[in-house]
Formats: C-alpha cells, sequence, structure tokens
C-alpha cells in the first residue's frame, strides 16, 4: 500500500472486497450503511480502508437512513455508496426513487440472497432483477450492472461509479451471494492508469446557474453544496431552478428528460458478452453466476454437437432489447437460467417477439444451477 492508501497488483479477493477495493479506485470517498448478509463484508472492508484513503464511513440506524445520507454525501461533492441486500434494497427504495428525481449520482451494491422476506440469508440468489427496475414509485430509467465474477465486481464497480457521474443518476451493482463470497484472483491497476468519470460542474458563475437546466446531453451539470451556487432540490415535480412546479405540463417535460437521459444513450451505456453465437441454433441468455454455471453446460452441449451460444448480459439494465431482438431471428430458442421463477426471461421473451422460443430454467435459490440442468433444457431444445 501507498502512503495515500492506493494499492495495486495481484490479490486473493472475495467479490465483496474486489466491490470495496473498485469503489477506493473510482474514487468512493463515503460509504453509508446497516450490515446485511451477505454484503456485510463490503461494509467491513470499508471501514478498514476509507479513513486509509481520507474517506468516510458511518453506519447508520438502519437503510432507510444510509440511502439518505448517501444522497446527502454527493450532493457534499463526495463520490458516494452503499451496500445491501434483499430486505435493505427494499427499504431504500424510496430514497432511490429520490435519487432518481434529485438526479443524484451514486452507487448502491445488491448482495442478492434468496427470499422472499429473510428467506435464507446467508445463501444465493437473482430475485431481485426486476425490483431493480421497477423497485420505486413512478416512471424512470435505472442502470443496472451484474458481474459473473470477483476481478469484474471490481471492475464494473468502477464503470458504476463513472456511469453514475456521466448521467447523474443512481446506479445499481447486482450482483450474488455467490459471487460476493466467491475468492478469486484480482488485479488491480494502479489508480493513476484507471479512468475515472469527474464531477460534472457548472461552467457558469453561480449568479447565472439554474440547477436542472441540462446540457446538450440531457445531463445537468452539478454544483456542490459549500461551493458558492445557490440551488433547491426536492423530490416534487421541479422547474429548471429546482422549485415545485405542480403541472400535468412541468411533469412531462421533467419524466422525460430523466427516462431519455438514459433511453436515448443506450448504446453507450449497454454492455453484453457473447460467445458463439454466430451459427448457433440455440443461445443461452444469462447474468451474474448463472452465466458462468452455463458456460460448463455449454461446452457440453458443444462437446456433444450442438450449435449453442452464450449472451451474456454484463448491463441488465437498460435492457439490451434490440441485441436480443437481432439474436431472435436467427437461433430457434433462448434458454434463460436465473436463479429465481422468471424474471429477466420476461425481457427476453418480449424482445425476442416470437421470433424464438424462451425457455426459463428456474431455481428457487440457495444454491446455483445444476449444469446438467440447463445442459438438459438445451438438448430438449433442438429436439
Amino acid at each position: 500500500m501507498s502512503s495515500n492508501g492506493q494499492v495495486s497488483g495481484e490479490f486473493f479477493l472475495s467479490g465483496d472486497e474486489a466491490c470495496a477495493e473498485g469503489a477506493l479506485a473510482a474514487g468512493c470517498r463515503f460509504f453509508a450503511g446497516y450490515p446485511i448478509t451477505p454484503a456485510t463484508e463490503i461494509a467491513e472492508h470499508m471501514s478498514e480502508r476509507l479513513p486509509e484513503v481520507g474517506g468516510t464511513y458511518i453506519q447508520m440506524e438502519d437503510e432507510l437512513a444510509s440511502m439518505a445520507a448517501v444522497l446527502g454525501a454527493a450532493w457534499g461533492g463526495a463520490k458516494a455508496m452503499t451496500a445491501t441486500s434483499g430486505p435493505g434494497f427494499s427499504l431504500m427504495m424510496e430514497n432511490i426513487g429520490l435519487g432518481v428525481m434529485l438526479e443524484t449520482p451514486c452507487v448502491v451494491v445488491d448482495i442478492q440472497r434468496a427470499g422472499p422476506s429473510t428467506g435464507l440469508p446467508t445463501l444465493t440468489g437473482q430475485g431481485d432483477m426486476m425490483q431493480a427496475r421497477w423497485g420505486s414509485h413512478g416512471p424512470y430509467s435505472i442502470i443496472a450492472l451484474s458481474p459473473s465474477s470477483p476481478q469484474e465486481i471490481f471492475d464494473l464497480t468502477i464503470k458504476a461509479f463513472n456511469l453514475s457521474e456521466k448521467y447523474r443518476v443512481p446506479v445499481l451493482l447486482m450482483s450474488e451471494e455467490a459471487i460476493g463470497h466467491m475468492y478469486e484472483k484480482v488485479m488491480i491497476p494502479p489508480w493513476e492508469k484507471i479512468e475515472v468519470y469527474p464531477r460534472r460542474k457548472p461552467k457558469v458563475p453561480p449568479q447565472e446557474y439554474l440547477p436542472f437546466v441540462p446540457d446538450d446531453d440531457m445531463v445537468p451539470p452539478m454544483a456542490i453544496a459549500g461551493e458558492g451556487f445557490k440551488f433547491h432540490v426536492t423530490g416534487l415535480t421541479h422547474d429548471e431552478r429546482g422549485y415545485p412546479v405542480m403541472t400535468p405540463e412541468a411533469q412531462d417535460k421533467l419524466v422525460r428528460r430523466l427516462v431519455d437521459k438514459i433511453e436515448k444513450n443506450r448504446a453507450d451505456i449497454i454492455e453484453v458478452e457473447e460467445n458463439g453465437i454466430d451459427g448457433a441454433e440455440v443461445v443461452v441468455c444469462s447474468y451474474g453466476i448463472s452465466a458462468r454455471v452455463s458456460a460448463i453446460a455449454i461446452e457440453k452441449a458443444r462437446a456433444s454437437g450442438i450449435r449453442v451460444g452464450l449472451l451474456r448480459l454484463i448491463t441488465a439494465w437498460p435492457f439490451p432489447t434490440e441485441r436480443v431482438r437481432e439474436v431472435a431471428r436467427n437461433i430457434k430458442t433462448f434458454i434463460v437460467p436465473e436463479i429465481n421463477y422468471g424474471q429477466m426471461v420476461f425481457e427476453v421473451e418480449r424482445a425476442a417477439a416470437g421470433r424464438a422460443e424462451t425457455v426459463l430454467v428456474p431455481h428457487m435459490g440457495g444454491a446455483v444451477h445444476d449444469p446438467q440442468t440447463i445442459l438438459d433444457a438445451i438438448k430438449q431444445a433442438v429436439k
């Protein structure tokens, strides 16, 4: 470790530890959270490391307060994050919606476990994927990323912070207990070699500043409390001054921009991994730990002569509708393994629009799929 707290090199880390290190490398200097399995190790690691880099760690009284503290820290100029799971993610939803309305850059990590309710707190699941998209009320768009290894959770945590700053929106990192508690080699480059997106500051003097006047990309510059700019922020429908305006016209103008700044930049945001798509008759569409298990089944299927590809959702939201639609034109079936009773499968089915059959391979949680279950679904699809 250097004198300023930077670390670089090759490490043997859990996914949770790698996530925390990715946050620090991205410039995160504030963490507020409440302990919850299986995300607690992120908080523990941040509590040790943040003081070493001049940051602040605070354990709040619950997840509602944690999310509120993150929003406040972001408006105070810090890159801020929290981490949670299951019931804690549910409690954060109202303030995540507030973050969307206030256009507050921050990162929320959900290390998913098996539910509903308290469920299996120490065991894996993928049951929060639709909650990530629709968990708060009202119309809005969100960004959610899904890593499949400790190395990728490090990399995607950095990307999550960059996207949050670029589009002024809370970005969700949707992982699972299996990744959070998995130990693997993680390469951490020197921090100065990591691309970090800066806070976009106003280019006008304080007397001319209006806090919600967007640039050409529909994202407004963001003033920081204490730097001489006056601003008003509210969860109410507001105008470009930030003042509440209770009219349908103001609602339409504001919400369209909040949605469009994400949806009209889908090409910049969305990332997928493809393997063996060309010439395939069956494609496994999966994400997170389920994609890793699917790779085992795919290898066995190819060994038996089946033409099968993998489409891995690195970006879960916005959903890569266009790419799924293109793939659907040339294949027979999508196989969708999920550690739930069907969530992202409905997006695959919607995008395929009848061009290809869509088959769910569900798992109720607690463990990952047996690869044989996925292999059986692939074989059934080509009969």
